[in-house]
């Protein structure tokens, strides 16, 4: 032996957040801490294993090999924890933990939330944190375990999970049909008001105006919130190029050309590896599926 201490299990376990997560800040946030304090454990790890566990990358922070070799030792302090923890509370099989997990916030509120409070009921000890963002898959992994993103992925340092195919489609109120009549073709929507996403500020250029070919309306209502837009549909500002799973069956909403005009969009889990190997994100993951795979006549609407 060359007279170094063992390393840490606590800073272990620091290292495992971070390599799932990708960010000082956003472990810290977990953790109830500081990025100083993370930082620091960091280099005292280093310091006891004898080299570097992280390396910076355009990606966030990623491991080393000896970084990689300290992780499969966290996992298994991680797992012996929770195995303790369960039979402490008579409950073996319970997940523990804080899941963060990103999505856009119609997909999140029609099909996350049902799939996690689920979930949650049969694990109370299980704590969930969801953020709403309609974006590209984040290079940083975003300080998140799971991401849930829509459109084609450029996807590096992580693994991507297909869920499901959805449609994007043009709807109206009855009130604005009554007022203003609707489209007989494609090219009478120049004619109309339109409602959609904020193309300025905009990542997902698929989920916009511009990019489904659409003509340029008379006039626009643009937000960046779907349930702003759905409310503002719903009210007559125009037509609207909604998500068909938030819209389908309900008397408030006309399909508008629905035989002319439809966009097929993917939607997409991607995490790190690490994340993917937790119980805890597994369990959210295989909850999520689960609805999604349950409900494809809605999606598919």
């Amino acid at each position: 032996m060359d007279g170094r201490r063992l390393p840490s299990p606590d800073d272990l376990l620091i290292l495992l957040t971070v390599a799932r997560l990708g960010r000082f800040n956003a472990v810290a946030e977990t953790l109830g801490t500081t990025h100083t304090t993370i930082s620091r454990r960091i280099l005292a790890l280093d310091k006891q294993l004898g080299g570097r566990t992280l390396e910076r990358s355009p990606h966030g922070w990623e491991l080393t090999e000896l970084g990689h070799q300290a992780v499969a030792a966290a996992e298994a302090i991680e797992g012996t924890l929770g195995a303790l923890s369960g039979r402490l509370a008579q409950t073996e099989d319970m997940l523990a933990g804080l899941v963060r997990i990103s999505t856009p916030d119609g997909f999140g509120a029609e099909f996350l939330t049902p799939a996690l409070v689920r979930l949650q009921r049969q694990n109370p000890l299980l704590n969930v944190e969801v953020l709403s963002a309609t974006r590209k898959v984040s290079r940083n992994r975003s300080g998140v375990d799971l991401e849930v993103v829509v459109g084609n992925l450029d996807v590096s340092n992580a693994q991507a999970i297909f869920l499901s195919n959805y449609f994007l489609r043009l709807y109206a109120s009855p009130q604005y049909a009554r007022e203003h009549g609707l489209p007989a073709t494609l090219d009478d929507v120049r004619q109309h008001g339109f409602v959609s996403y904020v193309e300025s500020a905009l990542q997902v250029a698929e989920l916009g105006h511009r990019s489904a070919q659409l003509p340029v309306p008379r006039s626009s209502f643009q937000a960046t919130s779907i349930f702003a837009q759905l409310e503002a549909v719903r009210r007559g500002a125009g037509i609207g190029l909604l998500p068909n799973f938030l819209v389908v069956g309900n008397a408030d909403f006309l399909p508008v050309l629905p035989d002319d005009f439809q966009r097929q969009l993917p939607i997409w889990a991607v995490a790190r590896a690490e994340s993917l190997r937790a119980a805890p994100v597994q369990a959210v993951l295989e909850a999520i599926r689960t609805e999604v795979n349950a409900r494809q006549d809605v999606l598919a609407g």
